[in-house]
């Protein structure tokens, strides 16, 4: 499941079906994992967009941030962090299995 909290930013329509069109990985990987909530939230203080991610599942919770100048960079970083972390946890549960 996923939630997008905006706060202070004023997002499009076009630009919501982006951000979520760039979560489709990130939520195949949760989905593998199991009892996947995500959630984001964008903030924007002074000049920087700050975007965080708060992830539950099976293999455990964490938060992640990201700052930058324009939203787009700050979520292409998060969603980079976010699915690195997540197949890292994939892969770490695989070999608990085997």
């Amino acid at each position: 499941m996923l939630r997008l909290n905006e706060g202070n930013v004023l997002l499009n329509r076009s630009h919501r079906k982006q951000l979520l069109t760039c979560l489709k990985r990130i939520q195949r990987l949760g989905q593998r994992l199991g009892d996947f909530l995500l959630t984001i939230s964008l903030r924007r203080s002074g000049k920087a967009y700050e975007v965080k991610a708060s992830v539950h599942d099976r293999a455990g919770d964490f938060d992640l941030r990201s700052r930058k100048g324009d939203w787009q960079s700050a979520v292409r970083e998060l969603i980079w962090m976010l699915s690195a972390r997540l197949h890292q946890q994939y892969l770490q549960r695989q070999t608990v299995r085997a």
